[in-house]
């Protein structure tokens, strides 16, 4: 008795199943991260506070205000993050199956690291529009811990005291740090494990579950470190912004331009150290869960235009 295979979804099935295998690999990633983001956003925020470092912050912050503390906004970071996931992976697939159609194959791969960036830097801008009125209310929660008891109670009282503009109004941040993050961090590693699984030997196609999963792994980490560094002056404006309540008549604008001008470079860049562990182990974590969901969903069939 012959059994036949089970045919590879197709067109808006297949891309959904990009969609939720993205959404969930951000989801679990960036909510088991939550006690790293709320050291991170305070350092960013209270410098003056938290000087220690991250062990030494977790530590204050677990002893001051209890180990609860650190769970701090993990709601709005699972929804945000599911929602973002979404956008981001599946519509990376997909932008870039478009382009790959519009300019053909053997272009495609003559300039595969354009098509990769325009693909990413394209999925992330819709990827923010749903992530940033959660991410809004996270750093709300954090950085005001008595605002409110978590996602259902804190959105919509920004919404009823400051209006929806105030979900928004880290938009441009938030655009300035996801998109050269997600551009960074796709290309980076779709170039990076082309030159390891050429360097391994071994055609992509043959490769067992665990030689793939740790191939993303140790990519995913690479990417990772490398998009927190191009990303960490917009991280840390998108937390100052979203921390307190816009002035009467003061633009977004004007606001990030006296923010900049104040923390200066340096300040910029405070709390790199914890960004770096945080978002490289959480973008290796992304690229292994997405590769090993997309095999239990049978979510193949993309066009392949690395060499």
């Amino acid at each position: 008795m012959s059994t036949e295979a089970k045919p590879l979804p197709q067109g808006a099935d297949l891309f959904g199943r990009f969609a939720l295998a993205g959404a969930l690999c951000c989801a679990i990633t960036h909510g088991g991260a939550t006690p790293i983001d709320v050291v991170k956003t305070r350092i960013q925020l209270e410098p003056e506070t938290y000087r220690g470092g991250m062990l030494k912050s977790f530590r204050q912050i677990a002893s001051t205000e209890g180990p609860g503390a650190l769970l701090t906004g993990v709601g709005p970071t699972f929804a945000g993050y599911f929602l973002q996931g979404a956008f981001k992976f599946g519509g990376y697939e997909f932008f870039k199956k478009q382009s790959i159609d519009y300019v053909g194959v053997e272009n495609a791969k003559a300039n595969r690291t354009a098509i990769y960036l325009g693909s990413a830097g394209t999925a992330e801008f819709f990827a923010s529009i749903a992530l940033c009125p959660l991410e809004a209310t996270r750093i709300r929660l954090v950085s005001q811990p008595t605002f409110a008891s978590g996602l259902m109670t804190g959105l919509p009282k920004i919404m009823s005291q400051e209006g929806v503009s105030a979900l928004y109004a880290g938009f441009g941040p938030i655009l300035f740090k996801q998109i050269p993050y997600t551009m960074a961090k796709f290309a980076v590693f779709e170039r990076v494990s082309e030159m390891a699984i050429q360097a391994y030997g071994k055609p992509k196609a043959s490769l067992s579950g665990t030689e793939s999963n740790s191939i993303n792994l140790g990519c995913g980490l690479v990417a990772g470190m490398a998009s927190a560094v191009i990303s960490q002056p917009a991280d840390t404006l998108l937390s100052k912004i979203n921390k307190t309540q816009a002035k009467v008549g003061e633009s977004t604008t004007s606001r990030l331009v006296g923010l900049a001008g104040q923390l200066g470079m340096g300040g910029m860049f405070s709390g790199i150290g914890t960004r770096l562990v945080m978002v490289g182990s959480i973008t290796a974590g992304q690229f292994a869960l997405n590769g090993s969901f997309k095999d239990l969903m049978n979510a193949k069939g993309g066009v392949e235009i690395s060499k």
